[in-house]
């Protein structure tokens, strides 16, 4: 069965659990767990069952091959399954065309650099948002043609500006100083392509120019042929459809203001910022209005979280963008397009990352019993918290098995006491025994890459990629990077 349909038919992942008599006790493999009135242990949080695509039940429910993998891998290792990526490439490409919008998609490389990913850009008609030289070449490596490349971040060197300009890709410019250096590279025959970076108002951040800033880059841009103007950029925090929509219409009159001083401005580019969804609303909601200390293993708390609820995730948020005050149609009359540079919502449901469970313990918190997993990796494979946050979608436990639901947090197999997979007490469905593989689902997006090392020496965990074969069945490969 292909993904389209499977996915037409996909239901949200149940949270699990057993209920039980008011005050009832359970005994969980040396873990007792004590249940209020609504039936739920007392210092266990509130689950967040994860969206789960096809795909990974079909993965999940083989008796055999992820265990194998684990095996033939002999440690973590993040599991990825470029056709999802290929999926949300065509969702986003859907949103433009019921628009009537001219749209450019560009991955930004910098969620993931798995090579499978780029492959399935250059395959899908996607373009990379790349920041460095090795972005750009592994980009290139993988099929995505030069003029398919647009290339971001501060203050490039001049080795990223050389190789963007001979590749002919798109460089969103962030100083005067970059835009002068860049017209010393390019050519009358073969001008470098720009956008120039627009610092928002009444932003504070290092990104960007401000107008005087942007007055002056036009008018350096008119004593060079070697440069060409192909419209602007920016990037705003958070994820307000709004205040994109608005941003970009100021964005398509600059385009205009230069078409009028001989520029073939064209393009506005609102960067990534597009939200995923990643658990049920109402998961999410109780979570938020019950968390507190008493979840967390040593009394951890953290100020924030991700949204990992998004009620109109990637394509839905784009749409939203294209609707808000006709943007659409200035687009349309005014023969801009639209470029964005998605990362984390070309990765979501896209993968996710394995551990296998070597340590057990049991501890007390509030005078009830909850069990201490250690797994064979860290916490710098599972990036959230490099964010000072918590990754909040349930792991789930492999293979499946009858027991009570166990409270259990996850820490990792370093000397560090802060380093915790998981500091709230997850609410596994049975004990968790040594050998048994921990999955962190969709972890694609910014968990897998962001801040992995080799502490200790332990291995960073590769990545493996399935390939659908007959017979509903999957193949599977190492990944290139």
């Amino acid at each position: 069965m292909g993904l389209e349909a499977d996915l037409g038919n996909e239901t949200p992942t149940a949270a699990r659990g057993t209920r039980f008599d008011d005050g009832a006790k359970q005994t969980t493999g040396g873990a007792t767990a004590t249940l209020d009135s609504a039936g739920h242990d007392t210092i266990s949080a509130a689950p967040m069952p994860a969206h789960l695509d096809p795909w990974e039940r079909r993965l999940l429910h083989d008796p055999n091959l992820l265990g194998d993998i684990a095996f033939a891998i002999g440690g973590p290792f993040h599991v990825m399954y470029p056709a999802r990526v290929a999926h949300n490439i065509r969702e986003f490409r859907s949103a433009f065309e019921q628009a009537g919008v001219h749209g450019a998609i560009y991955y930004g490389k910098k969620a993931n650099k798995a090579a499978c990913v780029a492959r399935a850009c250059a395959e899908h008609g996607a373009g990379v948002d790349v920041a460095s030289v090795g972005e750009l070449v592994a980009a290139l490596a993988q099929g995505v043609r030069g003029d398919d490349l647009m290339v971001t971040g501060p203050a490039k060197a001049d080795e990223l500006l050389w190789l963007a300009a001979r590749h002919g890709a798109l460089v969103a410019v962030d100083d005067l100083g970059e835009l002068d250096r860049l017209a010393g590279l390019g050519s009358r025959t073969w001008p470098a392509r720009v956008l120039l970076r627009v610092l928002p108002a009444a932003s504070a951040s290092r990104f960007g120019m401000t107008a005087d800033e942007i007055d002056s880059a036009l008018a350096l841009l008119g004593e060079h042929e070697s440069v060409r103007l192909e419209g602007f950029s920016f990037h705003l925090s958070g994820y307000d459809a709004v205040a994109r929509a608005e941003l970009a219409g100021e964005l398509i009159t600059r385009c205009l203001a230069a078409r009028a001083l001989g520029h073939s401005a064209a393009t506005v580019s609102i960067g990534g910022g597009f939200g995923v969804d990643y658990v049920p609303a109402a998961a999410a909601a109780k979570f938020t209005e019950q968390v507190g200390r008493r979840w967390f293993h040593s009394g951890k708390s953290f100020e924030s979280y991700y949204p990992y609820h998004f009620p109109a995730p990637g394509p839905a948020m784009l749409t939203q963008i294209l609707e808000h005050d006709d943007l659409a149609r200035r687009l349309r009359d005014n023969t801009v397009r639209l470029a964005i540079e998605p990362g984390r919502a070309l990765l979501a449901r896209a993968g996710f990352t394995v551990f296998r469970v070597q340590g057990s313990k049991t501890r007390h918190a509030h005078g009830h019993a909850y069990r201490l997993l250690t797994v064979d990796g860290s916490s710098l494979s599972l990036s959230e918290q490099w964010f000072e946050s918590e990754y909040l979608p349930d792991p789930l436990l492999w293979p499946a098995g009858p027991g009570v639901p166990t409270p259990t947090s996850v820490g990792a197999a370093t000397c560090l006491d802060s380093d915790m997979l998981s500091w709230r007490r997850v609410p596994l469905p049975r004990a968790a025994e040594i050998g048994d593989l921990l999955i962190y689902p969709n972890t694609a997006g910014y968990q897998m890459d962001s801040n992995e090392s080799a502490f200790h020496e332990l291995p960073i965990p590769p990545k493996v990629v399935l390939h659908d074969a007959p017979g509903d069945r999957f193949r599977w490969t190492r990944d290139d990077n």
